[in-house]
């Protein structure tokens, strides 16, 4: 069984896992405790499959826009529509609380999230050059009109 919910305390050793595991800059533990506790802009959710967390998002919600912090998929559940399941459902819910727009920055080169993101509508607007301190790769920038947005 399939259930997304906001994400508690006890969620943090999973997501911070699944952090680790999908990006080259994860986040600490300490990082999502903030987010969960202590950023009241923060909107922070998970995907269970069979009671285990299979995905992650946070977005922080500013005025009337939805920043995407992060989002990622465990490798063990990836491929299976996870991350734009979550995403839509997000973004639904920050829709009901008045956001009319999203936005993100995804790597460059990270073209299979690039595809998720535009299949939803999200569309590239810009581009932050060395973005990434890792490696100095670039970020683009894509933002979506959830006022138009056909799947709400």
């Amino acid at each position: 069984m399939i259930e997304m919910r906001r994400m508690t305390l006890e969620d943090v050793p999973a997501v911070v896992e699944i952090d680790q595991l999908s990006f080259s800059l994860p986040w600490s533990e300490r990082a999502f405790i903030h987010e969960i506790q202590d950023n009241p802009a923060a909107r922070c959710w998970v995907m269970t499959r069979d009671g285990v967390v299979a995905s992650m998002l946070i977005l922080w919600i500013i005025v009337d826009e939805a920043h995407i912090a992060t989002i990622a998929t465990h490798p063990n559940h990836r491929r299976r529509g996870h991350a734009r399941k979550i995403l839509i459902e997000a973004l639904r819910a920050a829709r009901e609380e008045g956001v009319l727009k999203a936005l993100l920055e995804v790597r460059a080169r990270h073209v299979v999230a690039q595809k998720i993101y535009c299949d939803i509508g999200f569309e590239e607007v810009g581009r932050r050059p060395m973005y990434y301190r890792d490696n100095g790769e670039d970020a683009i920038l894509m933002t979506l009109d959830l006022a138009s947005a056909g799947w709400l």
